[in-house]
Order: C-alpha cells, then sequence, then structure tokens
C-alpha cells in the first residue's frame, strides 16, 4: 500500500509537469490531501451537517498502532457513501478521503476542529480476525502539501527527544484551506527550525491522537482530545528542481 501511495504521488507531479500550472483544475488538489485509514467503527455515527440537500455524518474510528495501542480518528461521511451495510459497531473497514479542518465558534473563542473527510470506504473481507498491523500493511498513512504558516516551535523533551510542532495550510478548492497541526521529530524536528514561514513542504506521516486537560478560566478542567500528523518523511517542495525523489523515512518519527 505504501508502494501505491508513492507511486499515486509521482504520477499527480509528472501531470503537473505536463499540464502546466495555468491548466491546473480543482481536482488536482486532491493531490496535496491524501489519507487512508483501516480500521474499526466504534461509535454509531451522529449527523454533522446538511448541504444543498446531501446529509453528512461523524463516527469514530479505532485505528491500531505497532506498539498496540489505537487512534480514535472522527471521521465525517456523506449519506451517499453508506450503503445497505450501514456502519455497524466494530465493523472493520477502510477509508479514503482527506485530513480537514473547520472552527468551531464557542461563544467568544473559536476551536480548530479536525476530521477525516471520507471519500471512499470499503469493508474488509475478513471481519472475524484482528486488523494487521505493518510494513506490508498500512493502516494510517497521510501525504500532505502545504505551507508553514507559523513559525515552528522547536524543543526537546525531558528525555532529550527533539521536536518541532508545525502548522501547514493546505489549499482546497474553492479558495479554502485546512490548518493542520503536524509534529516532527530529530533531524526533521531540527531542520523545521530553520524552515521560513510561507515555506511549501511535503509531509508524509500517520494521524494521531491524544488526550489533554484544558483547564478554563473559572479553574474548571476539561479533557479533550487532539489530533495531529506525526510525520514520518518532510521535503522543502522546490519548484525549480526535480520533486520526484521522496525521502528516506526518519525512524525516530514511529
Amino acid at each position: 500500500m505504501r508502494k501505491n501511495v508513492i507511486k499515486f504521488i509521482l504520477e499527480k507531479y509528472i501531470l503537473k509537469k505536463q499540464m502546466g500550472e495555468e491548466n491546473r483544475v480543482d481536482t488536482l488538489y486532491l493531490d496535496n490531501n491524501h489519507i487512508t485509514l483501516v480500521g474499526k467503527v466504534t461509535s454509531e455515527k451522529k449527523f454533522s451537517h446538511e448541504i444543498y440537500g446531501e446529509k453528512f455524518y461523524i463516527f469514530t474510528l479505532s485505528v491500531p498502532r505497532l506498539s498496540g495501542n489505537s487512534d480514535n480518528i472522527p471521521i465525517t461521511i456523506s449519506e451517499r457513501l453508506i450503503t445497505e451495510q450501514g456502519l455497524p459497531l466494530e465493523g472493520k473497514i477502510s477509508v479514503t478521503g482527506q485530513f480537514r479542518s473547520y472552527n468551531s465558534y464557542e461563544g467568544e473563542k473559536n476551536r480548530l476542529v479536525l476530521t477525516v473527510f471520507a471519500k471512499n470506504i470499503e469493508f474488509l473481507e475478513d471481519q472475524e480476525s484482528d486488523i494487521p498491523v505493518g510494513k506490508d500493511f498500512i493502516t494510517n498513512e497521510v501525504v500532505l502539501d502545504g505551507y508553514i504558516c507559523r513559525k515552528p516551535i522547536y524543543r526537546k523533551t525531558p528525555f532529550g527527544r527533539e521536536i518541532a510542532d508545525i502548522l501547514l495550510a493546505v489549499n482546497r478548492s474553492y479558495n479554502k484551506s485546512d490548518y493542520i497541526p503536524c509534529i516532527a521529530w530529530g533531524r526533521n524536528a531540527k531542520f523545521c527550525d530553520t524552515v521560513a514561514v510561507g515555506t511549501e513542504i511535503r509531509v508524509v506521516g500517520r494521524v494521531q491522537s491524544r488526550q489533554y486537560e484544558k483547564k478554563h478560566e473559572d479553574g474548571t478542567i476539561e479533557n479533550r482530545v487532539a489530533y495531529e500528523v506525526s510525520v514520518a518523511t518532510l521535503e522543502v517542495i522546490n519548484k525549480e528542481s526535480n520533486e520526484n525523489e521522496i525521502p528516506e523515512a526518519d525512524k525516530e518519527a514511529i
């Protein structure tokens, strides 16, 4: 599956060069934001919103990690993708789509909300066995081309690991953008500390979920879940050079 994703990217790069910038169409925005997830359904679908008579729902997909833990990722899906089979609890499915963001307004404040927008879903043939996890069966992979929209925050953990927080603006059709938080590790983190705001980069990684505590002004504490891309590979996109090379993954990132 990893080879197929890389092949998909390279084919699109070549297509862009052949077409030229003036002939690009909105469908090419699918190139700069592509995600594949494999997991099991762990919540009932809930109504989210309706656009031009098309209803959209949200459910949670539990995606296994190599460590044995799981990431619980929200999926937004159109009613038109839900077949008669529905979305049964514990059902094992694959989802392809885009990692998107939107602002949720809470009083005078707004909060960045992240979700996977499903373009296609398929049920796994084997619904009884555990979902395999490993290099030969990728369960969580996202590819993003975007622009660094604020200075990356580089730091070291108490254990000496190098980390950089990145906010990536990924263009979408109809003049929209998705703002995706990413976290880089090791040499990628150190490299990010030298990259200027506005630089276009390409990252390949996985979406991870983590719990944290939000302390409010009145002293109350709210448990929340954050979603971000854990970066495995990162490169600056140089439009004047050959863009077809995919860098080797940073082993510290997994």
